[in-house]
């Protein structure tokens, strides 16, 4: 268990992540919606190395998973850990900038679990690029 506070948690965790979802890459300053503090391995404690910051949509997606299903090889494996992983290692962006692609089957079950391309991710990444704040740099 941590000696922070939970609110100097969740600075810390924002201020990592630089105020963007660190599974989908969405920014608080482009949604405008407040990102969620996730534990990457549900009921593993609080301390920093189990926190991502994350979208409303990403966490909700993936919930408590841990795995999910690559839907090249129809194999379950472990999800990306913003942890243990870097995302440029992972993922790239493709179709200038609106969608997301995974390099490996962590990253394709990734994608599929929480959803990162859906239609109004794709629709709004569009914008954000249009207006010059997408992606994050």
């Amino acid at each position: 268990m941590t000696d922070l506070s939970w609110a100097e948690t969740k600075r810390r965790v924002h201020e990592r992540a630089n105020g963007c979802c660190e599974y989908c890459q969405s920014c608080e300053y482009n949604t405008a919606q407040a990102m969620h503090v996730e534990h990457i391995i549900p009921d593993d404690g609080d301390d920093l190395i189990n926190l991502c910051l994350s979208c409303a949509s990403c966490n909700l997606s993936k919930a408590s998973a841990t795995e999910a299903l690559d839907p090249q090889t129809q194999k379950t494996v472990a999800l990306f850990n913003p942890r243990m992983q870097e995302w440029s290692a992972h993922f790239e962006w493709i179709d200038q900038g609106i969608r997301i692609k995974g390099k490996t089957a962590i990253d394709r079950a990734t994608i599929g679990r929480l959803k990162m391309n859906q239609d109004r991710f794709v629709i709004a990444r569009h914008n954000w690029i249009n207006s010059g704040t997408h992606p994050p740099q």
